[in-house]
């Protein structure tokens, strides 16, 4: 299995070296050269059973299936309910795809577990020690840090804006207490975070002195392992249904991962609604074919509040018809005045790929989080209310596909946001309540590249 960059400056390389390597070395994201074909899984099949064939085909020759296997029971043995992503009902032909009862209460927990494996088994079989370097809008850090803690081979950092994320997600990836985790808190948004990490991915010196690596949804592991929960969900509500997955969209890269899934064959057609907050770029792009260089709005749902989705990069990819000079020249346009625009092929094919966008405001969130605890009595996270206001709002009342809505993350995880709207505060699993009693440990840093830079060779060294 061969995997090569969304803007085609670098050859092409194996699963092992693209887990690995994250971003590829010419600033472009890796996607497979040919994506496999899996037959769809079957009610029969346990999470760990479709997990380990969806991955092993992904891995190719790199990790053996009996390996991935071993690696995947392994990263879910952690995860509260056996089922790893359940779903629950919430209404006629509405299902909660549940993402949050791994170690850190939120979706990222599903493929940085199983990345975590694949280093630790990796880096030991060459010898080697990476230096993992992430930015987080709320729970790709906590996830990273809890996964990683304590393994030998990765030194972890993770960049967050400060005060941007809640108490709890801060916690997450502040308290492991762990030597090898390092967390900077930045004085700016999500998006100021991300270019940073993009530019010392992009410094070839300084991303081979600390031998840098990357995990966040730019690394495509991530999205290999989240396109096994569409797949379960498919099996478990019946493969001749035909399935609407409704996604709480940030950085893209779980709406992509539905996407995967049906190019892989997994899903019975595909129909994607990302659902994103007032951080509207990818409504823009889907309804204008324009990209624009803007400012991320801080909202209740923060893990969201993300102003250029890097995972679109890979729908685009595919849109432009895998032609990586039309796409590397989209980007470094867009990079140089802040504003690039889809030829009218693209813009077509994007109108036809089966992926439709749609804004809910903070309004409409508080709006849905009380309905939501009114009708079913269950409080939801304001992403995963987005989620739901979202289908709600696209809903075709003569459509007979089911709405398949995620729950990217645990209400607990944004308790003070809950209380405010609600008026009532979610519990926090008793899994969990140790994370409260725990020392933080995160040094603020401002929003500079050569800040960030020194900083990590700093404590590499």
């Amino acid at each position: 299995m061969q995997y090569m960059s969304t803007r085609g400056d670098t050859k092409t390389v194996s699963f092992a070296d693209a887990c690995l390597a994250g971003l590829a070395p010419d600033g472009g994201l890796y996607t497979p050269v040919e994506y496999p074909k899996l037959a769809p899984a079957s009610g029969k099949e346990s999470y760990t059973d479709i997990a380990t064939r969806v991955l092993s085909a992904f891995a190719g020759d790199s990790i053996s299936e009996a390996d991935v296997q071993t690696l995947v029971a392994k990263a879910y043995a952690s995860f509260a309910h056996q089922s790893v992503t359940p779903l629950s009902e919430i209404g006629p032909d509405q299902w909660l795809l549940e993402l949050h009862h791994g170690p850190t209460l939120a979706f990222k927990d599903v493929a940085m577990q199983i990345i975590a494996q694949f280093y630790d088994h990796l880096l030991a079989e060459r010898g080697q020690r990476l230096t993992v370097l992430c930015a987080t809008s709320g729970d790709t850090g906590g996830a990273a840090a809890a996964a990683f803690a304590g393994l030998e081979s990765v030194d972890v950092f993770i960049l967050h804006p400060h005060e941007r994320i809640s108490p709890i997600q801060r916690r997450f990836m502040t308290s492991t207490g762990a030597s090898n985790v390092h967390n900077f808190a930045l004085d700016g948004d999500f998006d100021e975070s991300q270019a940073i990490v993009k530019a010392l991915f992009a410094d070839q010196t300084f991303r081979q002195d600390v031998r840098l690596s990357g995990v966040n949804s730019i690394n495509w592991t991530r999205i290999a392992a989240q396109s096994v929960y569409f797949a379960t969900a498919q099996a478990a509500l019946g493969s001749e249904r035909k399935l609407r997955f409704v996604v709480p969209t940030g950085n893209f890269g779980d709406a992509l991962a539905a996407y995967v899934a049906a190019r892989c064959g997994l899903l019975n057609g595909l129909e994607i609604v990302s659902a994103v907050n007032a951080n509207r770029t990818m409504v823009d792009l889907m309804e204008t074919g324009k990209l624009s260089k803007r400012a991320a709005h801080a909202t209740h749902s923060p893990a969201m509040d993300i102003a250029l989705p890097s995972n679109a990069e890979r729908l685009l990819f595919e849109v432009m018809q895998r032609d990586t000079d039309q796409l590397r020249n989209f980007y470094n346009q867009f990079a140089q005045s802040g504003a690039a625009e889809l030829s009218d092929q693209a813009r077509g094919a994007l109108g036809c790929v089966g992926v439709k966008a749609v804004s809910i405001d903070d309004g409409e969130t508080e709006a849905e989080m009380k309905r939501l605890y009114q009708e079913t009595g269950t409080l939801q996270c304001p992403h995963t209310a987005v989620g739901t206001a979202a289908a709600r709002a696209t809903r075709d009342a003569s459509a007979d596909s089911v709405d398949v809505i995620l729950s990217t993350a645990h209400a607990a995880k944004f308790p003070e946001t809950v209380e405010a709207i609600t008026g009532h505060t979610p519990a926090l699993p008793e899994r969990s309540e140790s994370w409260l009693a725990r020392d933080e440990v995160f040094e603020r840093l401002p929003s500079d590249l050569n800040a960030v830079r020194e900083a990590i060779r700093e404590r590499v060294s």
